[in-house]
């Protein structure tokens, strides 16, 4: 159960109207791994496997679905549960920064404890280049990408709560698409989708319906997104993060416009 119906009071022309409006339900489950819990996250409770697989790939943890020996989730009990292969380098006591108790918000993402346990993560990535010259889209490639994901977010338009990400491949074929009352707990979705089902990110791109902030730009750094676009705004951290890892970032596409903050090579008209 993702949605229900409350009763409201509507204000329209000047009148009141007792009418029913459509809301989300939204959920905290904590992410064990290997038995030790690791951050609650509040989030919509959908395709909640794909979110934890998905936060521990944003956070460097895993690379591979050979990293996962099980995956299971409890909605009783509000656990996600991910057991990993034993050649997985983790260390509950260096990761956990924070307490069980530390929470991922549905608007902040990963903050500043999660930002420094990928630090040295992130300075093993090296900035994705222009050598892979047949990766350039189209621009109509891109307009047809967020148009499918904003007819296919069916939460979002219902409710006008929920964030939306998806992954295209280059010729602009849906790959996959998930819903979440956060923006960062989308894309790990789609990202932890991608792991489970083995799919590689290979000449693939993101897009979203939230911000472009460093905290989202993080995650498609880690799953080497070379173009990711937005319908929203990028804000100075996440066009730092994309411009330093060779990263393609748009934002406020709508019907014939876009803005390409950075590496706008890859884009034609």
């Amino acid at each position: 159960m993702f949605k229900r119906e409350i009763p409201i009071t509507k204000i329209k022309d000047n009148k009141k109207l007792e009418k029913f409006d459509t809301v989300l339900i939204e959920k905290s489950f904590t992410l064990f791994v290997n038995s030790h819990g690791l951050v609650n996250i509040v989030c919509l409770p959908k395709d909640l496997k794909e979110l934890g697989v998905g936060f521990l790939f944003s956070l460097g943890i895993i690379e591979s679905k050979e990293d996962l020996k099980d995956v299971d989730v409890d909605f009783e009990k509000g656990r996600i549960e991910i057991m990993l292969m034993k050649h997985v380098d983790f260390n509950i006591e260096q990761i956990r920064l924070n307490p069980i108790s530390r929470v991922t918000s549905t608007d902040t993402g990963l903050t500043t404890p999660w930002r420094d346990i990928l630090r040295d993560v992130l300075d093993k990535r090296i900035p994705l280049q222009f050598s892979d010259e047949d990766y350039v889209l189209h621009n109509s490639i891109i307009f047809s990408a967020i148009k499918q994901m904003q007819e296919k977010t069916k939460l979002f338009k219902a409710t006008g709560g929920a964030h939306g990400a998806a992954i295209f491949d280059i010729e602009g074929n849906l790959l996959t698409i998930k819903e979440d009352i956060g923006r960062h707990n989308a894309i790990d979705k789609v990202i932890g989708d991608f792991i489970l089902r083995e799919i590689s990110f290979r000449r693939t791109f993101l897009t979203s319906t939230g911000r472009l902030t460093g905290d989202s730009l993080l995650k498609a750094i880690m799953a080497e997104f070379p173009v990711f676009a937005s319908v929203s705004a990028a804000v100075e951290s996440g066009i730092n993060l994309a411009f330093d890892y060779g990263i393609t970032l748009i934002g406020f596409v709508r019907e014939s416009r876009m803005n390409i903050y950075t590496h706008p090579n890859r884009i034609n008209i």
